[in-house]
C-alpha cells in the first residue's frame, strides 16, 4: 500500500512531481476569483460528479438557462433541481457523501472549462432565506424560476482549477430543435431488453 494521496503516488511515479506542482501554484485556487465566478454565471450547463459512501460513482448532467448555476460568493455557488426521473441518484450520494465535483466547459467559444470541487447541501426553496443571497439574486430567482426549481444544491468551494481546451470540441449551437421526441423516454429500449431476458430464463 502506498502512502500519501493517489495524485502523490502518481506523480513520483511518472516523474510529473515538476509539472504537478507548477500546474498547483499556478492554476489552483480555493476559492473563484473573479474571472472564475464570470465563467459559471455565462454558462448553460455543467457535468456533476459524486460517489457514495462506499466510493461507488455517479456522474450527471444539469443544464438550464444561461446563469442557472448562481454564484453567491467566491466561497460558495448554487444550482437548482429541476423535476427528473425520481431516482434522486445524485442527492442520494450527497446525503452519504458530500463531497462533489462539478465541470463547466465552453464548449461554443474559448473550448476551457473549469472544475470546481467541495462539499455539497441539499436546500428546500423555502431555506433559502438563510443564505445570504442579495436581493438582486432573490429576484433573479424569483423571475427565471419561478416554480421550476424544486429545490437546491449549495457547494462550498475548496478547489477550483482550469480544464484546457486541448482535445476540447468547438460546437455550434442549433438554431432551432430537431423534429420528434427530444425528451428521451426509452430511447435506449430498456423494457424491450428486460423482457427478452425474462423470456429466454
Amino acid at each position: 500500500m502506498f502512502k500519501g494521496s493517489g495524485e502523490e503516488f502518481l506523480q513520483e511515479k511518472y516523474k510529473t512531481e515538476k509539472r504537478a506542482k507548477a500546474f498547483y501554484k499556478n492554476q489552483m485556487l480555493s476559492y473563484l476569483n473573479e474571472t472564475m465566478q464570470e465563467f459559471i454565471e455565462a454558462q448553460e450547463m455543467m457535468f456533476v460528479s459524486t460517489s457514495d459512501s462506499n466510493g461507488k460513482c455517479d456522474s450527471s448532467f444539469r443544464a438550464g438557462d444561461t446563469g442557472f448555476v448562481r454564484v453567491i460568493n467566491e466561497n460558495m455557488v448554487m444550482y437548482p433541481e429541476y423535476r427528473g426521473n425520481g431516482v434522486m441518484a445524485s442527492m442520494g450520494n450527497m446525503m452519504e457523501n458530500p463531497h462533489i465535483g462539478l465541470m463547466f466547459i465552453d464548449f461554443f467559444h474559448s473550448r476551457n472549462g473549469l472544475h470546481v470541487n467541495g462539499k455539497a447541501f441539499i436546500y428546500e426553496n423555502k431555506e433559502l432565506d438563510t443564505l445570504q443571497l442579495t436581493k438582486k439574486m432573490r429576484d433573479d430567482i424569483r423571475l427565471k424560476e419561478g416554480g421550476k426549481a424544486e429545490r437546491w444544491i449549495v457547494i462550498e468551494v475548496e478547489e477550483a482549477f482550469i480544464h484546457c481546451s486541448k482535445h476540447v470540441p468547438k460546437l455550434q449551437k442549433a438554431t432551432k430543435l430537431h423534429s420528434g421526441n427530444n425528451k428521451g423516454g426509452d430511447f435506449f429500449k430498456v423494457k424491450e431488453s428486460k423482457k427478452e431476458v425474462e423470456f429466454n430464463r
